[in-house]
């Protein structure tokens, strides 16, 4: 099959990547993240992907646009639900993309990190599916996280210490009661 596979950063797309490839699939790589935050980080996550992406001779397709704006007046007020509305936008993005392109699946890096909110995942990509009428490719990548870590350490490759959003900046960084840790 030919699928279109959101990609949160180059160190979560290693393991995915070498499983679809496995499995014969056709790829061509999207990065479509208007969560991550600040522009600094996003250009270090981009450039780590488009570099990655050369080596592997993966196809990469990057957004032209960066609304990180949109992101935060969708989260504002609502910042318990942020993970759903940042799920759902970067795999609307892309269900739309793959079937616009006829794509015959898309699927998503975010399935591979042990910290994002699987079952959430799963779930919005079905009903993407579903609204946009083209198939979620879905597979548990948790397995792999030590070996896409290893390989990320060994490559050199630029590893961020938190998921991309402000909030999740915040918490990775602030700790209540000691602020400086």
């Amino acid at each position: 099959m030919k699928v279109l596979l959101h990609i949160c950063c180059a160190p979560c797309s290693i393991y995915p990547i070498r499983c679809l490839r496995r499995d014969g699939h056709d790829l061509i790589g999207f990065f479509h993240n208007n969560n991550i935050h600040p522009y600094t980080e996003y250009r270090k996550r981009e450039e780590t992907l488009t570099r990655y992406a050369q080596q592997i001779e993966l196809q990469l397709i990057v957004a032209k646009n960066y609304d990180l704006e949109r992101f935060i007046r969708a989260v504002a007020f609502r910042e318990t639900e942020r993970c759903r509305y940042c799920y759902f936008d970067r795999l609307k993005a892309t269900a739309l993309l793959a079937k616009q392109s006829k794509f015959d699946a898309f699927s998503s890096t975010l399935l591979y990190s042990k910290f994002q909110k699987h079952e959430m995942i799963q779930s919005i990509g079905q009903a993407l599916s579903t609204e946009i009428g083209i198939p979620f490719l879905y597979e548990d990548f948790r397995p792999g996280w030590k070996e896409g870590v290893e390989a990320s350490k060994q490559i050199g490759m630029y590893r961020q210490p938190y998921c991309g959003c402000i909030y999740s900046e915040k918490e990775r960084f602030w700790r209540p009661g000691n602020p400086k840790k």
